[in-house]
């Protein structure tokens, strides 16, 4: 009997999105935090996965200069020398750090600290300005100061929930859950988007209005508002300034609902219904993310929406108030320390008078910078053009992430020193490195984030570090001692650096009166910090009893504002940068989808998370796909602004696509497929307060993807994908599975099978099936009883072969004899196939869905019930919905 005691379970953050949600975790598996406050032990189907994430293949182990695996003492040295080579030849500026919403605070704050205040380059920038920057400049301009002001709670006390450029069922499925499970007799949804998604099966009404005019909508509510006499006049004579001005700029804008409906291209009724409902409904929410903020107006769209909510008294009251749905798991934190080129530490401003002397004196070291550094895409230009010298990314993939790709390869090209740490060894970002830095990942790391709701929560380490890993704040304080900055940098653990940041916050308050304040953790003793419980800042020092946080700010309509009072803001009408022409007729728009997470080096380490959508993917609506010639599963074509770097990705022809524009996700890498970068199709313009780039709309021009064969190749792991490979089809996408490697392929040119398929598998096959007539062929290769390679072939996209199955293969030591009978059909006789996966949790198909569907089972929870599909995280419920009203619709009698 086995008498070990069970492995204890580790209170932990999901590191994922902005929700936070808390994790019970140990390395066989994961479960919800039933006591966390943010997802009270819910979680999405990627946190559900997370365990399988842990894998140490891929993983980067060691410190690598120019190629060769080094100690920790020559890469250390490696990048000191750099830094203080570049700083003595070229200035402070020549360096530069790329950091991310993944990097937790101690490590966000130790790296500012070094970087501007001891460095004292300015040039310290993140990849949370992609997604959040146009928030955070909106706060400033209207609340003074980047504070979100309600929490959580506000979304299921709402009798109006508007959701304004947000797909939450599919980005914060967690927050969506508690937003769906508050519907309630009166309660509304609107949902403010030009898809109609996921998350559009919670509305009861839908704005599907054209990309980009939401300054045009909030604008005309504004204006509206006033003419109704629905505005809170004794709220804004008391606490907010700019109320004229601003009507005045929205009166200009969409002077009538008819001129707004025209604009937006919405229906006058519609636009009516939204308007009469906000002013009827005082616990008003409106959620926004990055639908509103990616824009080249992004803080004008989010100011124009606070504005509403200001005219009307709507902020820091419970169930109202305007509410920045964060993408990242930390990029509050990384704002809270500095993290962005136009902060400095502690919430605090270049232009804060006393923050520079503040800072100094508090680090003792005067190198601070005097003025901002540059802004992420602006950054990147400098590097490209030769200003940077040396470039230190952190946990990011910049590479993929950032609009207009080739240009950024080129400048990471050009750069004289890359300096790059992250947990894995492979990605596009790596490989422009000359120095890697082995990193913690998720389940090593120790410390703590801040979710969209300004709620600090502890992330906490569970398993050892492999290899010569290090956390990322050990790896920048060893630089700093390499560098002469020892004293200041002698951090024995994340506690040390949590307490400096909560007493520079305390201090901040103290002098400058930034709201944000964490002295009232500043003195937390090691055992302390390390029961953390989640609390939402600010969090003052006692003056007796216990520590608590606070759920809402501005509610007594004191703004951090130098007169106290808030500013409404004047927002002029300004169309997307990139419009559709002749060469580019369409409009695209990239986001994310349900089961990956940013540039997929950790979700893809999870097979059944790929099993959802496996390919890069095109969404079109009908009309386009029969004009331009376009078929359902066929490949397409679409080529952006520079027409060098094309996306190519499957058709899905959806009426949910507005007409003119298509849809692609923002996922696939260059480890991941041939030509699958949406930031290809996104020229690098951005809104000029916030410097976020205008991510959500590009434009392109659609062709089908000719090709005469399609194929999948399933490898063993020991096989892997080759650069030689690439050269032999048109396109390809990898899609890891669980005991091997699976390629789709496309090409345009005709291939004699049975001459080159060993090309392919690694060897010559063992079986053959060939009918040249149909074009279709099908080969396995097994060595010594073992399953090394399958390859099917056809003239177009079949259906999706059981890779269960044919997975399971790859597991036997020894095929057996019904395994190598079934091995061509792609799936054993008896087999279900069950069409493709809905519920990623349960592994359900659409065909298991629609057979329960015909069977009887004709609701949410019968299916539930039956198939188990939409009883865990509850992100597949919108599809289960349409499947049923799809499904139901199909079986009724038709009338004589």
């Amino acid at each position: 009997m086995d008498t070990r005691p069970e492995p204890a379970l580790v209170a932990t953050t999901c590191p994922y999105c902005g929700v936070g949600c808390g994790v019970m975790a140990e390395p066989s598996g994961v479960h919800g935090n039933q006591a966390h406050p943010a997802n009270f032990g819910r979680l999405c189907v990627k946190g559900s996965a997370l365990h399988e994430t842990l894998k140490t293949d891929g993983r980067l182990l060691e410190p690598r200069v120019r190629g060769d695996a080094v100690s920790w003492d020559t890469a250390l040295s490696a990048v000191s020398d750099a830094i203080a080579d570049a700083v003595a030849r070229f200035g402070p500026g020549s360096v530069a750090f790329y950091l991310s919403g993944q990097l937790l605070t101690e490590d966000y704050f130790v790296a500012n600290k070094l970087a501007k205040g001891f460095i004292g380059t300015p040039h310290v920038d993140t990849n949370s300005r992609l997604c959040m920057s146009s928030a955070v400049a909106a706060h400033k301009r209207a609340f003074g100061e980047d504070c979100v002001p309600g929490c959580y709670e506000d979304f299921e006390l709402a009798d109006l929930l508007v959701l304004a450029g947000s797909n939450a069922a599919w980005a914060h499925p967690v927050l969506y859950q508690r937003m769906e499970a508050s519907h309630r007799a009166g309660r509304r949804v609107v949902v403010i988007d030009p898809r109609k998604t996921a998350t559009s099966e919670l509305a009861d009404l839908h704005l599907q209005l054209k990309p980009g005019t939401d300054t045009i909508l909030f604008n005309g509510l504004l204006a509206w508002l006033n003419e109704q006499g629905a505005v809170d006049q004794d709220y804004l004579d008391a606490h907010c300034d700019g109320y004229q001005e601003a009507l005045e700029s929205a009166q200009r804008a969409a002077p009538s609902v008819s001129e707004v409906a025209r604009q937006c291209d919405l229906e006058v009724a519609d636009v009516e219904t939204f308007y009469q409902w906000y002013a009827d409904t005082p616990r008003t929410v409106t959620a926004f993310s990055q639908g509103i903020n990616q824009s080249v107006a992004g803080t004008d769209k989010c100011n124009a929406i606070i504005n509403c909510h200001l005219a009307t008294g709507r902020v820091g009251k419970p169930g109202a108030g305007p509410f920045s749905l964060t993408g990242q798991p930390n990029a509050m934190g990384g704002r809270e320390v500095g993290g962005l080129a136009n902060t400095l530490a502690a919430h605090m401003e270049y232009d804060t008078p006393g923050a520079r002397e503040l800072i100094s004196g508090f680090w003792g070291n005067d190198a601070l910078p005097e003025s901002p550094g540059l802004k992420a895409v602006d950054l990147f230009e400098a590097v490209h053009r030769g200003d940077i010298r040396v470039l230190w990314i952190m946990g990011t993939n910049p590479a993929v992430s950032l609009p207009d790709s080739p240009r950024v390869r080129q400048a990471l090209a050009r750069c004289p020193t890359v300096i790059v740490s992250d947990c894995m060894a492979e990605t596009d970002t790596t490989a422009f490195a000359d120095i890697l830095l082995p990193a913690a990942g998720w389940g090593e790391k120790d410390g703590t984030v801040t979710n969209s709701e300004r709620r600090v929560s502890r992330q906490k380490s569970f398993l050892p570090l492999p290899g010569d890993v290090r956390p990322d704040w050990w790896m920048i304080s060893a630089v700093a001692r390499e560098l002469g900055y020892g004293d200041a940098f002698s951090y024995q653990g994340p506690a040390d650096v949590f307490r400096e940041h909560a007493a520079l916050c305390g201090l901040a308050s103290v002098r400058t009166g930034t709201i944000l304040d964490l002295s009232g953790l500043q003195n937390l003793s090691d055992d302390e910090y390390q029961g953390l419980e989640p609390i939402q800042w600010p969090v003052r020092s006692p003056s007796g009893g216990g520590i608590s946080g606070t759920p809402r700010l501005f509610s007594d309509g004191v703004f951090a504002t130098p007169n106290g009072r808030a500013r409404l803001v004047s927002v002029e009408t300004a169309l997307p940068a990139q419009q559709p022409s002749g060469a580019r007729p369409l409009v695209v728009n990239a986001g994310r989808i349900r089961d990956q997470w940013h540039t997929m080096t950790r979700t893809a380490k999870a097979s059944r998370l790929l099993s959802h959508r496996s390919e890069p993917f095109i969404e079109v609506n009908p009309e386009d796909a029969r004009r331009i010639g376009l078929s359902e599963g066929g490949l397409g074509r679409l080529s952006g602004h520079d027409g060098a770097s094309p996306y190519v990705g499957r058709i899905r022809i959806t009426g949910n696509q507005r007409q003119g524009e298509v849809f692609v996700p923002i996922h696939w890498s260059g480890q991941f497929a041939s030509q699958g970068l949406a930031s290809n199709l996104i020229a690098a313009v951005t809104d000029p307060v916030s410097g976020q780039p205008e991510s959500k709309h590009g434009t392109a021009e659609l062709k089908p993807l000719a090709t005469r064969w399609q194929a999948r190749l399933l490898r063993r792991g020991d096989n892997p994908w080759r650069q030689e490979d690439e050269a032999l089809c048109d396109y390809w996408s990898r899609q890891p599975l669980s005991h091997c490697e699976s390629w789709w392929l496309a090409g345009g040119w005709p291939v004699h099978w049975q001459q080159d398929a060993a090309s392919w598998m690694g060897g010559e096959p063992d079986v053959m099936l060939a009918d040249a007539a149909e074009g279709r062929f099908r080969a396995a290769r097994i060595v010594d009883g073992q399953l090394q390679a399958v390859l099917l072939v056809g003239p177009c996209a079949e259906a999706l072969p059981d890779l269960a199955w044919l997975d399971q293969c790859f597991a036997a030591e020894q095929l057996s004899r019904e395994q190598r009978q079934c091995l061509l059909a792609g799936r054993a006789v008896d087999t279900e196939d069950t069409g493709n996966l809905v519920c990623s949790c349960f592994q359900v198909g659409e065909k298991q869905i629609t057979g329960a569907i015909c069977a009887g089972h004709a609701s949410v929870d019968a299916l539930g019930k039956t198939l188990k599909c939409g009883t865990n995280c509850g992100s597949c419920i919108p599809e289960l919905r349409g499947l049923l009203e799809k499904t139901v619709v199909a079986l009724e009698p038709v009338s004589p």
